[in-house]
């Protein structure tokens, strides 16, 4: 049994910039952070008892004879890449809705390969994580996705994330003091629409229109730099809330998918009543909204919003992680000594064939 903790992200400037039709042209910058809002999977070999051979238990559950006929794409496809024959049993819980903009299918992806590599024997860096999310979604699954969200949620923190024409990145941690942070944390509200949507239906109308949006993704892509500066200064936190407000109003240019007219309304109301800033987190359209607020004018703002759910949260640090782990072979059941030693030798020599097999496949992804 192993049990794995990937958290969902809150981006706050540079969205946008890393879908690959922007990136491989100009670079791209994201400014982002992790939040105590997980992705919880409870992974193990399934034992041998049942008529299924394997069983994924999510807002459905599937209980199949064969991994080519689970439903769920990102458990087929992470069964198949890593070509895992043996039979499983996935339990997934996450802490908010699915598709509502914190990248919880980049948690629930990364989150998943920690996972099943950790049932291999086999321990996982968090670059490997993220690259093969990136793999697994675009190129495998072929869905509409940027490169933020799996980067984000293997590395967990506060983040200036840079990604290079060739799909390179670089991930540089704000060091921010205590007291920084906490005024930072002080200024934000996190808002549920109760409207969730498909990204990747949105994110396809947006990459359509990026070749007609050099200006507005340029502006967006220098803004994580703007961010930077003032979250590592000591000048008026205030300033970090117009930037927000000034990158949602470019984001509403991008596509007109992004912000539907109750988005629109919500934010016309949350401005009347104080906030300084704020945007739709993720592809748009629905899902999670954030608001950049002084302490003093939080409570009018509840207020004005009080058809939407407040949802607390912190920041937090530690990215993927497995949090539980039993290692646990039905097949060692009343073995000697000098079989259990020789089976031992067997997974040995295997992991080793895995960790040269995984190598390949990381080589093949960064070519």
């Amino acid at each position: 049994m192993i049990i794995t903790r990937t958290p969902y992200r809150i981006s706050f400037v540079g969205g946008g910039t890393d879908y690959h039709t922007w990136y491989q042209k100009h670079g791209a910058a994201v400014l982002s952070v992790t939040i105590n809002h997980y992705c919880r999977l409870h992974c193990r070999f399934l034992p041998p008892f049942f008529e299924h051979k394997s069983r994924i238990i999510y807002s459905k559950v599937e209980e199949v004879k064969r991994h080519a006929d689970i439903q769920h794409p990102a458990v087929r496809a992470i069964l198949q890449y890593l070509k895992i024959n043996n039979g499983i049993e996935i339990h997934h819980q996450g802490d908010l809705p699915a598709r509502s903009g914190l990248g919880s299918s980049s948690a629930f992806s990364v989150g998943l390969l920690n996972a099943m590599y950790g049932l291999m024997g086999m321990i996982s860096n968090k670059r490997e994580l993220a690259c093969e999310a990136i793999h697994i979604e675009r190129d495998i699954l072929k869905e509409n996705v940027g490169v933020q969200d799996q980067i984000a949620t293997a590395y967990g923190g506060l983040n200036k994330i840079i990604i290079r024409p060739d799909g390179d990145f670089e991930v540089t941690p704000l060091i921010l003091p205590p007291h920084r942070m906490h005024e930072l944390h002080n200024h934000l509200l996190l808002f549920y629409t109760g409207v969730s949507r498909t990204a990747s239906d949105i994110a396809g109308d947006k990459i359509k229109s990026i070749p007609k949006k050099n200006a507005e993704l340029h502006r967006m892509q220098s803004m994580v730099n703007d961010a930077e500066s003032i979250l590592c200064s000591t000048n008026d936190i205030t300033s970090f809330g117009e930037l927000l407000h000034e990158a949602w109003m470019l984001k509403r240019q991008i596509s007109s998918k992004v912000s539907p007219a109750f988005v629109d309304e919500i934010y016309e109301r949350a401005r009347n009543a104080g906030a300084i800033g704020g945007k739709i987190l993720g592809a748009g359209g629905g899902g999670f909204m954030l608001f950049f607020v002084k302490p003093e004018n939080i409570i009018k703002l509840c207020e004005a919003l009080k058809n939407l759910l407040l949802v607390p949260f912190d920041f937090e640090t530690g990215g993927s992680q497995v949090t539980f782990y039993d290692h646990m072979q039905y097949s060692q059941m009343a073995m000697t000594r000098r079989d259990y030693v020789h089976l031992r030798n067997q997974e040995i020599d295997e992991i080793a064939t895995l960790q040269r097999e995984r190598l390949t496949r990381l080589l093949a992804v960064d070519e």
